[in-house]
């Protein structure tokens, strides 16, 4: 068994890689730290858990004497680069925040606001966007887990820039749920502000673009995306529109697809528009698309923060340790 920690587990995506760490039958989870919960069990923050582990908070600081095999940073941005400089370069380091998504410091800074610390560091992490690094995912030691905006984009129109099969401007009309902003409530995602409220943010500004624009640059199909703020709790689902090149079918679309991610178990193909009850409490993303006189509408849908965090996180582990990738994450979605 290997021995896993999480920096970081108060957090929501901390709190979802527990629940998958102990279904995992090669890892154990052995420590885990929280600056404001030190001390206390993880129980008594997260009830759901009772009775699967009597596992407590450490402080952070405490993690120089552990002996670690696999480490998730779970922890706000900027924190991760703070560790990952002490850490041993044969444990293997999973980051869920954005500290070492974006290749370039000064658009690092513009769109995070803080400077990256660590520019040397960052060029020892892979981006890990499963399906489409896998290959440099397997027996890496340093990855930087995606964004969840940024996983569903991805996943969704890489397939067609990769063959050109578009023209013209992508627009992106992309929603989240609550749980994406995090544990501690602000103004934007207290429950009587969110709960019956639809509202768009972070226009032209949003930290994921970077990560899309990263893959997807292309002066010629230019990438404009706009996040929205929907009253549900978990899920991101994702809307694209864009022209299609001349002679390019719906059929033609939809075996692409197929063929694209015919090795990879979480990205189904559906008929027509997904549906986030569908994805709920899982790794998958599910991809559709509606095609009429040249334009494209394609749809992605997936869990904020399973496949947009955790579970993709833990995808990763598997892929860079040889494990079998679905292992721990072949749960079926939740509905309703």
């Amino acid at each position: 068994m290997l021995r896993a920690g999480i920096a970081g587990g108060s957090g929501y995506s901390g709190a979802e890689l527990v629940g998958l760490l102990l279904d995992h039958p090669e890892v154990e989870l052995s420590w885990l730290s929280s600056g404001k919960y030190e001390g206390e069990k993880v129980e008594s923050l997260y009830p759901h858990l009772r009775g699967l582990t009597d596992l407590s908070f450490s402080p952070v600081s405490s993690l120089a004497g552990e002996d670690l095999d696999v480490l998730f940073l779970a922890m706000p941005h900027g924190n991760a680069m703070e560790l990952a400089s002490i850490l041993d370069r044969e444990t293997l380091v999973i980051d869920l925040s954005g500290d070492f998504r974006i290749s370039n410091p000064e658009i690092f800074e513009k769109y995070y606001g803080i400077a990256m610390k660590s520019p040397g560091i960052q060029k020892d992490f892979v981006y890990g966007l499963s399906e489409i690094n896998r290959d440099k995912i397997i027996g890496a030691r340093r990855i930087a887990n995606p964004g969840c905006f940024a996983t569903a984009t991805l996943l969704g129109m890489y397939p067609l820039y990769q063959e050109k099969l578009i023209e013209g401007p992508v627009y992106v009309d992309a929603k989240t749920g609550s749980s994406g902003s995090g544990r501690n409530p602000n103004p934007g995602t207290h429950h009587p502000r969110r709960c019956s409220s639809f509202f768009g943010y972070k226009s032209f500004t949003h930290q994921h673009i970077p990560e899309m624009l990263q893959l997807l640059a292309d002066p010629e199909n230019p990438l404009i995306f706009q996040a929205h703020s929907a009253p549900m709790v978990r899920g991101i689902f994702s809307t694209h529109f864009t022209k299609l090149k001349e002679g390019v079918s719906n059929r033609m679309i939809r075996e692409l697809y197929l063929d694209f991610y015919r090795e990879s178990p979480f990205v189904r193909w559906v008929e027509g528009s997904p549906d986030v009850s569908s994805v709920l409490h899982s790794n998958f993303a599910d991809i559709g698309i509606a095609e009429n006189d040249g334009f494209l509408i394609l749809w992605s849908a997936l869990d904020n923060l399973q496949k947009g965090a955790a579970g993709q996180a833990v995808q990763n582990m598997n892929i860079s340790l040889g494990f079998p990738e679905a292992t721990a994450l072949e749960r079926a979605p939740s509905f309703p």
